[in-house]
């Protein structure tokens, strides 16, 4: 089981830090990716980690502005959020898989994330 805390309504040029904690499994032998989803629109990914420490973006809009981490000790990813824009609004989840490619074994059910002024 996966579960996503940090979400909350912040202002435009704000940032976030969003948890996934395990509960379940190690996340060291999973790559762990973070996604999101807006009303209206299909869920999209953002960026995973993958078991080595490498990193895949998924998302052109979010370079630069938002950062993955893993700390496998506290068996916690997390997604570092600055800049954030309205367009980032969506409710942000996190899904864990064998490789950034496949993040789909397990889920976790997600927090929302609100930009507005």
């Amino acid at each position: 089981q996966l579960v996503e805390a940090g979400g909350g309504l912040v202002q435009p040029g704000g940032s976030l830090r969003l948890s996934c904690v395990a509960s379940d499994f190690s996340v060291r032998q999973y790559a762990i990716g973070w996604f999101r989803q807006a009303p209206g629109k299909r869920r999209e990914g953002v960026l995973c980690t993958g078991t080595g420490g490498s990193i895949t973006n998924y998302l052109d809009a979010v370079k630069g502005r938002f950062t993955i981490s893993r700390d496998n000790a506290k068996n916690t990813v997390y997604l570092q959020m600055n800049s954030l824009e309205p367009e980032d609004t969506a409710v942000y989840s996190c899904g864990a898989g064998p490789d950034c490619g496949k993040v789909h074994k397990y889920w976790g059910r997600g927090t929302q994330v609100t930009v507005s002024s």
